[in-house]
């Protein structure tokens, strides 16, 4: 499976920012899709995931629970996060990853897209 983020950028404290993730390849084997984060300086950080058949099992790190909404798009293979009310602690370069049953871990991983939250 190959991933591609987009949607990233710079925006103020309080604003809102929806990244995506295309899913191509063999995405019929695609089990869970995750969001996960690294900041300059900080080891790389989940941030939500979902299991690509349940979306309703859905989960949130503390830190962006009630403030960010995953969803996912199964026709267009795309999954999107959705970032409410931004902080200046959210900067950070963001990866979108999946993962098969199999698998024990995430198994393909995108090339992240830089959200910088900066007034």
């Amino acid at each position: 499976v190959q991933l591609q983020a987009s949607g990233g950028g710079l925006v103020k404290p309080g604003e809102s920012l929806t990244l995506s993730c295309l899913m191509s390849g063999r995405t019929d084997k695609t089990w869970q899709m995750g969001w996960f984060r690294q900041a300059p300086g900080k080891v790389r950080e989940f941030v939500a995931s979902m299991y690509w058949r349940a979306a309703a099992l859905t989960r949130y790190s503390e830190s962006v629970k009630g403030r960010f909404t995953m969803t996912r798009d199964t026709r267009r293979n795309t999954v999107h996060l959705q970032m409410n009310s931004l902080q200046t602690e959210d900067t950070a370069v963001y990866y979108c990853a999946s993962r098969t049953e199999e698998a024990s871990e995430y198994n393909s991983w995108g090339q992240g897209t830089q959200v910088t939250v900066s007034s």
